[in-house]
């Protein structure tokens, strides 16, 4: 229920709480960056508007059942288009300043994307053999006060009929008829003017899962960590951006830069699961399918850099535990560290002040992030299973798989760390080096509870 807004120059996070209470599905900024839109999922779902500075609510339209998928402002600021989950099956353009809905249809599959035209005339939604425009200008001109049908034509697209359509960007600049589809099964699509499909290359990837586009780029997200990056008139082929940290990555060894862009061998990359790029500082913010968000420059391809990354749990933040203060020597973490254990099989060490500290360099992938410890050493719970490759998935809830750390405690002295898993594991780490101690089956059923007991007693 939380808008996350981050500065990644001043590496602050400020947030939007829906009062509501219900969870949010979809977001998008207004073209001048004041205002956030949102929809959000469960009985009457909401599309709601926000004031960025403010942080509060501005406007709020009913007119969804289920859920909503995808939200997006006009480029002109002028109305909103709202999509519903596959069942709601409504798509609505509102007048938002005066609350009205001006057009709207009925969609009968699934839609995932949507992206509108630069000139705000038209918008394409594309989803389960579904890649569809619609025309503004067509629906809103005439002068009746009720709400008008929304006019819609199929895009023309021959033998790729069968293809599920994850991500959608209209062309900007020079490009603007264009429209850009990238597919599940790692096609990119062009269509001109005419709705026709008029090229698509494969992208030589398991899945893809999302594109974005600039004036002259073309991003596409894919499996493994890649994002393949093409010229937007020709679609022709220009360079991969650099890969994040490979699965299992020691985040306490990368404190060279060069670290970032070293190749393992055999290692498996997160999935980049959704990317948009801000033409202002030309920076692609990039999620993966761990949790982890990078931010990279691409001002030159060739050289890209980044400017700022962190690696988050990817599943259930089970239990939370302050390192103690120790006034001598002892202490193996610096002041005001904290972990944290979750279902994804790690613990992991954080600490917020930056002190900088003589035994715990910064490392090149997170300002806060000091060490993670997986217990397993398997990394198949390192990715969020819930979203691909039917992302958003409407049921939304994760598998529950019985994996991951539930609970754990810091000796008194500070020098162990006991943590117990779902599986009933007991497990003891010293914290000079991180090295399991000791690993007991304990129980049968996952452990609960676990606690030292106190030295004066």
């Amino acid at each position: 229920c939380v808008v996350v807004i981050l500065n990644p120059k001043e590496n602050k996070q400020q947030h939007i709480f829906n009062t509501a209470r219900k969870s949010l599905s979809a977001l998008a900024f207004s073209p001048d960056g004041k205002y956030i839109v949102t929809g959000e999922n469960g009985h009457r779902p909401a599309v709601r508007i926000w004031d960025v500075e403010e942080k509060s609510q501005v406007a709020e339209m009913l007119g969804h059942k289920y859920g909503v998928a995808c939200v997006a402002f006009s480029p002109s600021m002028k109305h909103i288009v709202s999509m519903g989950y596959q069942h709601d099956m409504v798509l609505n353009v509102w007048d938002w300043k005066k609350d009205i809905v001006v057009a709207s249809n009925k969609v009968s599959c699934r839609v995932i994307a949507l992206s509108f035209s630069e000139d705000s005339s038209y918008f394409v939604t594309v989803g389960n053999r579904h890649v569809r425009f619609w025309f503004l200008e067509v629906s809103t001109e005439a002068k009746v006060t009720s709400t008008v049908p929304l006019v819609g034509r199929s895009g023309i697209l021959g033998e790729l009929h069968n293809n599920v359509f994850c991500g959608v960007a209209c062309g900007r600049g020079q490009m603007t008829g264009s429209t850009f589809c990238v597919s599940y099964s790692g096609l990119l699509c062009q269509f001109n003017e005419k709705r026709v499909l008029e090229k698509w290359i494969n992208l030589k990837v398991s899945l893809s899962s999302c594109l974005c586009v600039s004036q002259e780029l073309i991003f596409c997200g894919c499996t493994d960590g890649i994002v393949r990056i093409f010229q937007a008139h020709s679609l022709q082929y220009l360079a991969n951006l650099p890969k994040p940290h490979y699965l299992g990555v020691d985040v306490a060894q990368g404190l060279e830069p060069s670290f970032l862009f070293s190749r393992k061998a055999e290692a498996i990359y997160p999935d980049t699961v959704a990317l948009i790029f801000d033409p202002i500082h030309q920076w692609l913010s990039c999620v993966y399918k761990d949790h982890s968000i990078y931010i990279w420059d691409v001002k030159d391809i060739n050289k890209v850099g980044k400017v700022w990354s962190e690696l988050f749990h990817s599943s259930y933040v089970w239990n939370v535990e302050v390192y103690p203060e120790f006034e001598d020597q002892r202490a193996c973490l610096p002041s005001g560290s904290f972990l944290t254990c979750s279902s994804d099989n790690t613990i992991r060490f954080w600490n917020m002040d930056g002190s900088p500290d003589s035994h715990w360099q910064k490392n090149i992938f997170s300002n806060t992030l000091l060490k993670v410890v997986y217990v397993e050493n398997d990394i198949q719970h390192l990715q969020n299973m819930s979203h691909f490759p039917d992302r958003g998935s409407e049921n939304g809830m994760p598998v529950d798989m019985k994996a991951g750390v539930r609970v754990m405690q810091v000796s008194p002295d500070g020098q162990h760390l006991a943590s117990g898993d779902r599986s009933g594991n007991l497990r003891i780490h010293e914290l000079h080096f991180m090295d399991e101690l000791v690993k007991v089956e304990a129980h049968d059923a996952e452990v609960l509870c676990l606690e030292y007991s106190k030295p004066e007693t």
